[in-house]
């Protein structure tokens, strides 16, 4: 019997094995009780290109208090910058990885956003 964390691992590989196919760029996501974290990451998945996330200094003073990091609001800012910098980096059109979490809440905030900022997958 799988726990919870053993079960979104395992979507999250076989994810990842479909688009390692794709030969794209992937944006993964991870959220935590806390903070929401998005990397661009290449298509070898050797290398991140571009990365955002609720704990960085700009962003915490943006937010304003502590625990503000883990609502939709956070995420769709976290969005909007992972686009932005992944299209400073030169990158267009990426593959969307929820790393197993489900499409809904943070993390379809954080994707919408990042769709409306530029990116497109």
């Amino acid at each position: 019997m799988l726990n919870r964390k053993d079960q979104r691992l395992r979507r999250s590989r076989q994810t990842r094995a479909r688009i390692a196919l794709q030969n794209v760029a992937r944006l993964m996501v991870f959220r935590s009780n806390t903070h929401i974290y998005a990397s661009v990451v290449s298509d070898c998945g050797a290398k991140v290109l571009a990365s955002a996330s609720t704990v960085e200094k700009e962003m915490r003073t943006q937010l304003g208090a502590a625990g503000k990091g883990a609502n939709t609001e956070a995420a769709a800012l976290i969005g909007k910058r992972i686009a932005e910098r992944a299209r400073a980096a030169g990158i267009e059109k990426v593959a969307f990885d929820r790393s197993g979490f489900a499409y809904h809440g943070r993390v379809k905030a954080l994707a919408e956003a990042a769709r409306e900022a530029g990116l497109q997958f």
